[in-house]
């Protein structure tokens, strides 16, 4: 094994790394030779097999590169390589990955942090699959009403068209509309705006001429036209077409169009159900109520399903509870036939290691999109801790991820009993107590990005000690000691919520402290993001025109993608390139040629490259094969075409730019003021190794939370801000930590407030002021356990914080 020149390694069982007939079969390691991914840098690597080994490193050092991007994709590719040729095409299939040789690698299972949102209609029941069995179970073993006939299990799935109930389609809930919210000042015209459901600009528009070539005037109050005729206007399924002449204005000259009409009702509901702009849906859903549909009662399904019950319940009743209640149900009924005493059991066996995961406060049926992205990460693992698979790899992307520190005491639990059934655990993680659990550490680093991408150190932990290079080393084996004394800052004022009944916040009541850093804790499920995010959220934005109220702006920083497509960069978000586009117009050469600003844009034709459309890349196709991408033929991933990059700004042409780093950029655009701030902001807050050009399809959770707090703080102004922030550590390495802690005093510093929801006790102990859920999660929380500065929280001992906290304390 081949390791840093800086870092002496243990040795590592099994025969060298030599080929030979039949090596994989007795050799007890993954050998990776010569892996370049991303930023890895010609990565050796041996890591033994039927081990828990922590792959560790700081934020973008390329330890993903090498446990997702290497060795979990090239276990796929070679799954692929044994389907049949015509059936791969069948398969969304991957590259191979960059690498010589990958050795003594098992089949593996990723369970990565999907940034994606699940659908509206996937629940915690799908995700499990546990609603297949509880379906299931209702479909074998249920009690029918006399003289009905026995159901198959998809008439209990509200997914399915013999399920769902027919009036709302399966979704529990009906969104209408009425002339109140589509028209909220009668007293207005058409054509002054009475009708604010209607787009803007020319669509509006188009509406409105279509009304006056219909007939209808266009220029009286709304409240003093006939009822019949408002009904019409705005609820009518008809989309006439008429001849439209529009206005002749003196400056341009506009040809009669044909003009469809359509309906404030059907426009709103049209907008709200297809579109894929999150503003249009929100603005549509201003003129929506929404209500539990009549039929069914919220219940989503047809009343021929729900006459069936197990245990003297409904299949929604059942499905409604948590998941804890739901498997006492189960334990106390007592079943009558074999089919129900074996399915109740089997479904008792799959609630259980969801439960072990402290996720028993989920029910069944709620929505997947409301789960945070470490929930949804436990629950599959939960899974796959019940398929009973061994001898297989599992690679996982940071378990801990949203995890109070009480609930990492099971997940160790759980990583063990996998690999005691035989089976290799990879894990990509910074929480220090899931790093010290660990069996073999292989340490990515020294740096991110260009300064990374070496492995620093492989072998048991206690061998990192000696590794001088590793940022993890530092946090690892340091000594608990006292934070750092500072005083508590004192507040400048209060935000106060009362009776808060939101999820399982039941009457809730809590004082927010201004001017100081506060963090909100509790078990996962206790109630915080949505005291958080939506509680305080919607008390401070309702009360911001106040001229009382001290808070003057409410900025909430989340860790949603920046982006959904790669055209979607770290420079187009944080408005860096339109500055860099602006630089290179300005140019003699450009305004030579007459250019604009759109012509140094590879999102439209003109100075991009039209082979690959200002992608950089061309899919090949291989039949049989994946699908590979290939450098464009043509601009060689420049993504510009050449007359485009004849243009240079300081010796770089406008594709050079984008591939600079932001450290490397800060340096270049030190004499551009506007540059300048943006990407000062960025390596301040530790985001210095991402490229310009980077695509938001490669950026993390917690990499795009921090681009959006950095693109606060380079417009940073003077009136009072409240922060909110939900789990900001969260994919961070202790060292990246304490860069983004310095960023949030920093702000409090200024005069403003920061409130973020955490689990990570470092963080908490340095706060003003903590907040406590608890004490369990779903229905046993949702109440204050405790509440003041964090000494005095761990010194009361309240709730299940305080002795994670006493300890971050440095407190016996």
């Amino acid at each position: 094994m081949r390791h840093s020149p800086d870092a002496p390694g243990p040795a590592v069982p099994g025969p060298g790394p030599g080929p030979g007939p039949g090596r994989d079969a007795v050799d007890p390691c993954v050998r990776v030779r010569g892996a370049r991914e991303h930023n890895l840098q010609g990565v050796d690597v041996d890591i033994p097999r039927d081990t828990l080994t922590v792959f560790t490193g700081v934020s973008g050092s390329g330890k993903s590169s090498l446990a997702f991007g290497t060795l979990y994709a090239e276990a796929q590719r070679r799954y692929f390589e044994s389907v049949a040729p015509y059936a791969r095409r069948l398969i969304h299939q991957i590259g191979a990955p960059k690498v010589d040789t990958v050795t003594g690698l098992p089949p593996a299972v990723s369970l990565e942090q999907r940034r994606s949102s699940p659908g509206s209609r996937s629940s915690v029941g799908t995700v499990t699959l546990l609603s297949n069995s509880l379906r299931m179970l209702y479909s074998r073993a249920g009690t029918y009403p006399p003289g009905a006939p026995r159901l198959d299990s998809d008439a209990f799935s509200p997914n399915t068209a013999s399920g769902a109930c027919p009036s709302c389609h399966g979704l529990g809930r009906i969104h209408r509309t009425s002339e109140e919210l589509l028209v909220p000042d009668p007293s207005l015209s058409i054509r002054q705006g009475a009708i604010a459901a209607w787009p803007g600009a020319w669509q509006g528009k188009n509406l409105r001429d279509v009304l006056e070539v219909l007939g209808h005037d266009v220029d009286r109050p709304w409240r003093e036209l006939p009822a019949a005729e408002r009904e019409w206007i705005l609820f009518t399924e008809e989309q006439p077409v008429v001849t439209v002449h529009p206005v002749r204005d003196a400056n341009r000259i506009q040809r009669p169009y044909q003009g469809t009409y359509m309906s404030a009702h059907r426009y709103v509901m049209r907008t709200f159900s297809d579109t894929k702009s999150a503003t249009l849906r929100a603005r549509a859903e201003k003129f929506l109520t929404d209500a539990p549909c009549p039929v069914c009662e919220g219940r989503r399904l047809r009343p021929e399903a729900l006459a069936v019950t197990f245990a003297g319940r409904t299949i929604a009743e059942l499905a409604g509870l948590a998941l804890s209640e739901l498997d006492g149900v189960l334990a106390s009924f007592r079943a009558e036939g074999e089919a129900a005493r074996v399915l109740a059991e089997d479904l008792r066996g799959r609630i259980a290691p969801v439960v072990e995961l402290g996720l028993g406060y989920l029910s069944l049926d709620r929505t997947a999109p409301t789960l945070s992205a470490g929930e949804l990460q436990r629950l599959r693992l939960a899974t796959q801790l019940r398929s009973g698979l061994f001898g297989v790899v599992y690679v996982l992307d940071e378990p801990s991820a949203g995890l109070h520190p009480a609930d990492t005491e099971a997940l160790l639990g759980v990583l063990d009993r996998l690999k005691s059934a035989g089976n290799t655990v990879f894990v990509v993680e910074h929480h220090l107590d899931v790093v010290r659990h660990a069996d073999w550490l292989v340490d990515v680093g020294p740096l991110a990005g260009e300064h990374g991408g070496r492995v620093l150190y492989s072998g048991p932990p206690e061998g990192l000690a000696g590794v001088a290079e590793s940022a993890t080393a530092r946090h690892l084996f340091a000594r608990p000691a006292a934070v750092a004394a500072r005083p508590v800052r004192t507040a400048t004022g209060t935000v106060r919520v009362t009776g808060a009944d939101r999820h399982n916040l039941r009457d809730l009541s809590v004082e927010f402290p201004l001017g100081v850093f506060t963090a909100v804790t509790g078990v996962s499920g206790s109630g915080k993001s949505t005291l958080v995010g939506q509680v305080l959220a919607r008390e401070v934005d309702g009360r911001l025109a106040e001229a009382d109220f001290p808070v003057r702006r409410l900025v909430e920083v989340d860790q949603k993608p920046i982006g959904r497509t790669p055209r979607s960069n770290l420079a187009t978000y944080t408005g860096l390139f339109d500055v860099v586009r602006r630089l290179f117009t300005a140019l003699p050469e450009s305004k030579a040629r007459g250019w604009k600003a759109g012509r140094f844009s590879f999102n439209v034709p003109g100075g991009r490259c039209e082979t690959c459309q200002g992608e950089g890349f061309v899919s090949v196709e291989l039949l049989f094969l994946p699908s590979t991408y290939a450098p464009c033929p043509v601009c060689a991933g420049a993504r510009y075409n050449a007359e485009t990059l004849e243009v240079r700004y300081a010796g770089l042409d406008i594709a050079q730019v984008l591939g600079l780093t932001v450290e490397a950029a800060a340096a270049f655009f030190a004499d551009v003021p506007a540059a300048a701030r943006s990407l000062r902001a960025l390596v301040d807050i530790g985001l210095g190794y991402l490229r310009l050009g980077q695509p938001a399809t490669e950026l993390s959770g917690g990499e795009a939370q921090r681009i959006k707090l950095a693109t606060e703080l380079q417009r940073l102004r003077r009136d009072h801000t409240l922060y909110l922030l939900d789990e900001p550590t969260t994919g961070l390495h202790p060292a990246d930590v304490r860069v983004l802690l310095g960023q949030l005093h920093g702000l409090v510093d200024a005069g403003h407030s920061v409130v973020v929801v955490e689990h990570d006790m470092e963080v908490v102990a340095g706060a003003d002021w903590v907040v406590d859920l608890g004490p369990g999660g779903g229905a046993e929380g949702g109440r204050v356990t405790a509440c003041g500065p964090p000494a005095e929280v761990a010194a009361r001992g309240e709730g299940r914080t305080a002795r994670y906290l006493a300890r971050a304390l440095g407190a016996s």
